[in-house]
């Protein structure tokens, strides 16, 4: 029932929005004498405002029309190159004439299922674009999926990876954020036990929840006191008329942002009140800002009940993958037995999703790969977003998966099967760093090291760092 009632909500306050467009139209006209009043302001702010809060926001579009590559503007396309029920991989494909054979790693960025589309992760695309060949899993809203085309399950979502890979094929790199943490683990492990010759060549798990026991945070806390029995009665709701995925039983978008929203509920209602002083006194800046946040923010997606309710009792109260009881389609997950991926591991100091310590336990997990093959780093001063989106991201996170990244498809390149030397051009090196892997140096990789911007050192994870 309280689908249909944020549906009937949503509806009983749409004369009212109506109502402040046209106020907020009338008064800030600039043929009217009165928009310079000061009260006018007042209102035409509160009226904004308002608009804001309580209208429904649709997903929000990439926008990335172009990036640079080689110190040149370079025209990007979006193109779906395969879509299913549930989900579009999308390819961010660059202009070919600018890029010419570089022949640059491909980087498959599996976005979160957890409320949010995969626009969220726009920042994440950008950064990776001027020296990677980008794709990203673009995930249905479940209230847009007829029930007719069946259910979505975290095997399904396993399933998925692996079919998204072997479309990509050979030497992809995964970058998972957040929630898909789990689940690309999962489908790696299960393509290395299968021995699938299309194993990616990296995995990059962000503030992931490999192991929701360590230092767990608020929201795992909350998994742990409830049963699945009250979520499915709590939090689960049929998507109502005249919804296409009408009938669909759901994880509503809106629950999800509501848990959001109390979780840090000062910071919000801070920030709409500094958007109404701002829109009085003028300042474009800050309300562009606060806008272009808030209209991806606010934008949310259901998610299928059985994917929901799976994963919080999988992930976050049985911990099946961390105890080694996580099956795949009858198959056990065994992460040991991955050997021939590279495990990146990213952590915000100030996460308070997915703790720390929570995704540097797939290293603990992947006992079977060696010490060269395993990277651990935290980042300091930055909570979960930060991890993918922001200064930091671009300026001190991203760099050091772009370098393990090419670090692995030189090693690679030079262990080949043909026997052939790996050349600079084939694995898009700069010169200087060619030079020094070539020569055996560590140097290359200086960038990687367990350092706080400030030069105090962050305590390495045994037996997970690069050496």
């Amino acid at each position: 029932m309280q689908y249909h009632a944020y549906e009937a909500a949503h509806l009983m306050l749409a004369p009212m929005r109506l109502a402040a467009r046209q106020t907020k139209f009338w008064l800030s006209n600039p043929w009217n004498p009165m928009s310079l009043l000061w009260t006018s302001r007042n209102i035409t702010a509160a009226c904004d405002v308002f608009e804001a809060v309580t209208r429904r926001y649709g997903k929000p579009d990439f926008a990335i029309s172009e990036t640079t590559v080689h110190g040149q503007k370079a025209s990007v396309t979006e193109d779906i190159v395969l879509a299913k029920p549930f989900c579009n991989l999308v390819h961010f494909r660059r202009d070919a004439a600018v890029v010419g054979n570089r022949h640059d790693p491909k980087v498959l960025i599996v976005a979160p299922m957890s409320g949010h589309y995969a626009t969220l992760l726009r920042g994440t695309v950008q950064a990776m674009l001027p020296e990677h060949d980008v794709y990203i899993t673009d995930w249905n809203d479940a209230r847009d999926i007829p029930a007719v085309m069946g259910s979505f399950d975290l095997e399904d979502y396993i399933d998925y990876v692996i079919e998204f890979v072997h479309h990509l094929g050979a030497d992809t790199n995964i970058i998972a954020v957040c929630q898909p943490s789990v689940p690309v683990l999962a489908a790696t492990a299960v393509m290395a036990a299968n021995d699938d010759p299309l194993q990616p060549a990296s995995i990059t798990l962000m503030g992931g929840p490999i192991d929701t026991r360590r230092n767990p945070t608020a929201v795992n806390k909350l998994a742990m006191e409830r049963s699945i029995h009250w979520f499915e009665q709590n939090v689960i709701s049929t998507v109502p008329f005249p919804n296409p995925g009408f009938m669909r039983r759901v994880y509503p978008g809106f629950v999800q942002l509501t848990g959001f929203m109390t979780m840090n509920l000062e910071r919000h209602t801070t920030a709409h009140v500094d958007l109404f002083h701002n829109l009085v006194k003028g300042d474009c800046d800050s309300v562009n800002s606060h806008r272009e946040f808030y209209e991806e923010y606010l934008a949310v997606m259901d998610l299928t009940a059985e994917f929901y309710l799976q994963t919080v009792r999988l992930v976050f109260q049985d911990h099946a993958l961390p105890k080694g009881t996580m099956r795949h389609r009858g198959q056990l997950v065994d992460c040991s037995k991955i050997t021939k991926t590279a495990l990146i591991t990213i952590e915000g100091e100030r996460d308070d999703i997915s703790g720390i310590g929570q995704t540097q336990a797939a290293h603990d997990l992947c006992s079977g790969l060696s010490p060269d093959l395993r990277f651990h780093y935290v980042q300091p001063g930055v909570g979960h977003y930060g991890v993918f989106n922001g200064t930091r991201w671009r300026s001190e996170i991203q760099p050091r998966i772009r370098d393990m990244i090419r670090t692995v498809a030189f090693t690679r390149a030079t262990h080949s099967s043909s026997g052939r030397t790996a050349r600079v051009s084939d694995i898009s090196v700069s010169p200087r760093q060619a030079a020094e892997l070539k020569a055996g140096s560590t140097r290359a990789l200086d960038r990687t090291s367990h350092e706080r911007p400030n030069g105090t050192s962050v305590p390495a994870p045994t037996n997970s760092t690069l050496h």
